[in-house]
């Protein structure tokens, strides 16, 4: 039972001293953790932190809160992207010889924009277990909420920091049939959704920010109004992803200001020749024809 200073249902912390005595099988145990709100961790989660040897977390400091939350006095391990390279020999030496690992980043599910692809592909090379404990993750939580086509989606991470190297990546992106998801930090975000809507015109698209948390909003609208939202808005705070809503038929077909956005992006990077010859076989479009815009654009430029 719980007490009435202990914050935890009583069934959390019954569960707490039950997970403790299980077994667990040896291997690594890939487990997603909660995004914001402690409760939605599953008992498969917890009870595998309890059970193993140790944890392998991102940030030892983040994961402490968790593990404290609900009485888990597994050790913590840091395995993040500067020390992955020197820790993960270390970690297949454990597993080899039977060991009894769980791999968590600060937030969610781990691998997907977080250190440990690499750790994964070395056991599954080797023929040692890993196993997936599925929860909480940013990417879909934002897809479901975004109102916007679930039915297929494209998740690229973090865009390049700099406004015409993004330009050029969303240029890419832009024929893709599907719903794109980014994550963005918050001093970016009013920059990337003004490249946004430069490239991809009034799609439509969302901004969630604070996922599960006290001050969760998801924003929704044509990328041009969130993206004068947030250039008069404070900077927004916390974990934030940006949902992008497919193409058109009009933009499968890419004609008008595709092409001027595509060639735009092209030109920042490339040759005159270069570029024409890029969004020719990207958009289909007559080459003749991209060329004689992309002369119209360049006028004037030194």
């Amino acid at each position: 039972m719980s007490s009435a200073s202990d914050p935890r249902p009583a069934s959390y912390t019954a569960f707490g001293l039950r997970a403790e005595a299980e077994p667990l099988a040896p291997g690594l145990h890939i487990v997603a953790t909660p995004i914001g709100n402690l409760r939605d961790i599953s008992f498969r989660a917890l009870a595998t932190l309890a059970a193993a040897d140790a944890i392998l977390a991102e940030d030892t400091r983040t994961s402490k809160t968790l593990l404290a939350h609900y009485g888990i006095a597994t050790p913590l391990l840091p395995y993040h992207e500067h020390n992955a390279a020197q820790m993960r020999p270390k970690v297949l030496a454990r597993l080899r010889e039977g060991g009894k690992l769980a791999l968590i980043s600060d937030a969610g599910t781990p691998l997907v924009s977080d250190p440990g692809y690499k750790l994964v592909a070395e056991l599954v090379a080797e023929g040692l277990p890993v196993t997936g404990i599925p929860g909480p993750s940013a990417v879909l939580a934002a897809l479901v909420l975004a109102g916007l086509p679930t039915d297929r989606f494209f998740f690229e991470g973090f865009l390049p920091p700099k406004s015409a190297a993004r330009r050029t990546r969303l240029t890419e992106l832009a024929a893709i049939p599907g719903t794109l998801v980014f994550f963005e930090s918050p001093r970016r975000l009013a920059e990337m959704l003004a490249d946004a809507a430069a490239v991809f015109g009034t799609r439509a698209g969302a901004v969630a920010r604070e996922l599960t948390k006290f001050h969760e909003t998801v924003r929704r609208g044509p990328l041009p109004d969130l993206a004068a939202h947030y250039e008069t808005d404070e900077e927004p705070r916390g974990e934030i992803v940006v949902i992008i809503g497919p193409p058109g038929a009009e933009e499968l077909r890419p004609a008008g200001d595709v092409v001027d956005a595509r060639l735009r992006a092209a030109l920042a990077r490339l040759s005159l020749k270069e570029a024409v010859a890029q969004v020719a076989a990207e958009t289909g479009q007559p080459r003749r024809k991209v060329y004689a815009r992309a002369l119209e654009l360049t006028r004037g430029d030194p």
